[in-house]
This record gives C-alpha cells, sequence and structure tokens, in this order.
C-alpha cells in the first residue's frame, strides 16, 4: 500500500481509527505477502460499503494531510519503515503511520513509559524525574505524554541526564498541548520525537488521549506508573499494557488523600515496586551495565562509553533459543516471539542485544534474520 494510501486508512469516513487498524493488521497476517488496496481494507471494515466512494474521499484528505506534513517539517514514518517501533507492530491495532517530529530512529530504541498524574505532588515530580535520568543513565528511551505532572516531570528528567525521549501526543504532532510545554517540546525533538497517529492539524480533543495512551504501552517494554488515583488515565495506559502483554510497575505512595489509590491498586494486583531504574531492568531481564567490555565493538561499546559504563559481557553466542530460528527465514516480532516462546517484552531486550553483536540482522519492514556466519 502507497504512502497515501496508508495515510487514508487512517482518517476512513464512517470507520473508526483502531477499527481499520486492526483489520489492516489482520488482513496483512491472514494473507501471502502482496500489496493490499485501501478498498480492501474498506470492505473488510464494513461489509456492502461503497469502498471506492469512502477511499476517494479519503485519499482526498489525505494529500492534503501530505502537503501539511511537508509543510511544517514532520516526518511520516508507515508500519513497515525501519524506524517504525518494533514493539508497537505487535499491538492489535498499531496504526499503519505514525507522524513525528524529530529523531525518528529513536524510535526503534528499548524504551520504558513513565506515566502519571496531572496534579502530581512534588514527590511524584522528583521521582518521576529521577526514575526517568536513571533510565537515560542506561541508555533506555523514556516514553510519555508529554502532559502536566507526572508527564512533563519523566521528560525533564530524562533530558536533564543527557537522555532521548519520546511524547506521544493525543493531538497531531505540529499542535503543543498543554501550550506551556512548548519549550520543553523543542528540547526533546532535539535527540528524541513528537509522535501522533494523528495528521497535522489534529486538535486536542479529549476521545483523542485514551486512544494515545495504547500507543504509550505499545512502544514501551513496561509501563510504570508514578501517583494515580482511581479515576487517574494513567490506569487506561496500564490496561492497555497488561492487554499488550507489557510489563506494568508503579510506585508505591503516601496512603492518605486518595492520590495513590490507583496505583496501589496496581501493586495489589501483582504490578512491581518500583523505587529505582534498576527494579525496572531487572524485572525485564535487561543486561547489566558494568565493568569490563567483553570485547564489543560498535554501538553497543559506544552506548555504554557514553553512560560512563561498559556493556555486560554475558556470551550470548551460546544461547539456545538462536537454534530454533531457520538460517536464511526472516521473522517479524510476532513470528519470532511465536518460534522462541517468548513475550515480545521479554524478546526485545535479548534480540537488541543479538543485533547489536551481530548475531542477527534487522531488515526493512520490522523483520529480522539470522547473521551470516553467526556461531550458535
Amino acid at each position: 500500500m502507497d504512502l497515501q494510501s496508508s495515510v487514508a486508512l487512517s482518517i476512513l469516513p464512517g470507520i473508526s481509527r483502531v477499527r481499520a487498524a486492526a483489520v489492516f493488521k489482520e488482513l496483512r497476517e491472514s494473507s501471502a505477502p502482496r500489496a493490499l488496496v485501501l478498498e480492501e481494507v474498506i470492505e473488510a471494515c464494513v461489509p456492502g460499503a461503497d469502498a471506492a466512494a469512502v477511499a476517494a474521499a479519503a485519499l482526498v484528505e489525505a494529500a492534503a494531510l501530505l502537503d501539511a506534513g511537508r509543510t511544517a517539517g514532520i516526518d511520516l514514518v508507515p508500519w513497515d519503515h525501519e524506524h517504525y517501533p518494533p514493539l508497537l507492530g505487535t499491538i492489535a491495532d498499531p496504526p499503519p503511520v505514525l507522524w513525528v517530529r524529530g529523531a525518528a530512529a529513536v524510535l526503534t530504541r528499548p524504551a520504558v513509559a513513565i506515566v502519571g498524574s496531572r496534579a502530581a505532588t512534588p514527590y511524584a515530580l522528583e521521582v518521576a524525574a529521577r526514575l526517568a535520568g536513571e533510565l537515560a543513565d542506561r541508555q533506555m528511551l523514556v516514553v510519555s505524554g508529554l502532559a502536566r505532572g507526572a508527564d512533563g516531570a519523566a521528560h525533564r528528567g530524562c533530558l536533564a541526564a543527557g537522555g532521548a525521549t519520546v511524547a506521544v501526543l493525543g493531538c497531531g504532532p505540529d499542535i503543543i498541548y498543554p501550550p506551556e510545554h512548548q519549550q520543553l517540546a523543542a528540547s526533546l525533538c532535539r535527540d528524541g520525537a513528537l509522535v501522533s497517529e494523528l495528521g497535522p492539524g489534529a486538535p486536542p480533543l479529549p476521545d483523542h488521549f485514551p486512544l494515545r495512551n495504547r500507543l504509550i504501552s505499545g512502544i514501551s517494554l513496561a509501563v510504570v506508573v508514578v501517583e494515580a488515583n482511581e479515576k487517574s488515565g494513567s490506569l487506561i495506559t496500564a490496561r492497555y499494557a497488561l492487554e499488550q502483554g507489557r510489563d506494568v510497575m508503579a510506585v508505591p505512595g503516601s496512603i492518605l488523600g486518595g492520590r495513590n489509590r490507583g496505583s496501589h491498586g496496581l501493586l495489589k494486583d501483582g504490578a512491581k515496586v518500583v523505587e529505582t531504574a534498576d527494579d525496572i531492568l531487572e524485572e525485564l531481564g535487561w543486561p547489566a551495565l558494568r565493568g569490563g567490555n567483553g570485547g564489543l565493538e560498535g554501538p553497543a561499546l559506544r552506548a555504554g562509553e557514553a553512560a560512563g559504563h561498559e556493556i555486560s559481557s554475558k556470551p550470548l553466542k551460546t544461547d539456545p533459543l538462536l537454534a530454533n530460528l531457520t538460517p536464511g527465514d526472516a521473522y517479524d516480532l510476532d513470528e519470532m516471539s511465536a518460534t522462541l516462546g517468548l513475550t515480545g517484552p521479554k524478546l526485545l531486550p535479548r534480540l537488541t542485544e543479538w543485533e547489536m553483536r551481530g548475531l542477527v540482522v534487522r531488515l526493512p519492514g520490522g523483520r529480522y534474520v539470522l547473521a551470516a556466519g553467526r556461531t550458535s
């Protein structure tokens, strides 16, 4: 499907964005590899619809959005692009395109989401900023929603530590909401990105934000909730995370006043208690950063040196899981997850280190193949 049709797919009149995305994914995965046409997806969404008329209307609007995006300097990342977030492609309804301002390449990095109250206490603001800074020190991408309170603190804490952070928006990437975060958004775009499934000019409507939350969790290995009451939007993100097979974690807080009832409810249901970034990485099974580079070269070594650490020398060349992959076959994350018996959030850290060590190669479209000449 060409770029204009992919944009049109996300703005079909009378068909919800989430429904169209889910059907598009189902069609891609249920048929032999081929180029789907827009009318085919429309017909699958609404049998008997005048698919040609619906497609024609959407294509006209898509052309206008593409022009507006080019004028505003916004990048478009379709579902099969090398910069499309690998984990996002595994959810039930991944957007066919993402609109991105900033460094789109960071979207492929392993990420952790930090979300929390808009009316955050000083304690929550400090914790969100500290956790984000610690994750940045460990070369993790920090994802949040650019909202007031804990979200903004997480973005600032990551930037203060020299890290990269991504804000997923409930409006077009050319619109900053809340408006007082204009400077934060500009700083964030230098090494990170503003991301939305909504095209240029889309306003920050209330119903955009719950759907936005599924992308925050979908991009991430885990969601960490910092201070949430029982009606907090952060709990929507946590629910999406559980549906998507992501890890959900929470920071404990005061039992007075009800500000933490939502996050404490998550803890009662089995969410991991988080006090430091190392608690997060331990739960994810992420390779430790420690002395001794183990002979690593290239991006893995440079990433470790940039943080003042070195990557663990654990010898993944003997990892028996690699023997389950067929040489020459290309796997997307869903296929590799099924083959290896690991969920996406558990697989991605391992896959990233395999890629850094030259054991697997990432292909266009987010597929992976065993590297020629690797040893298992």
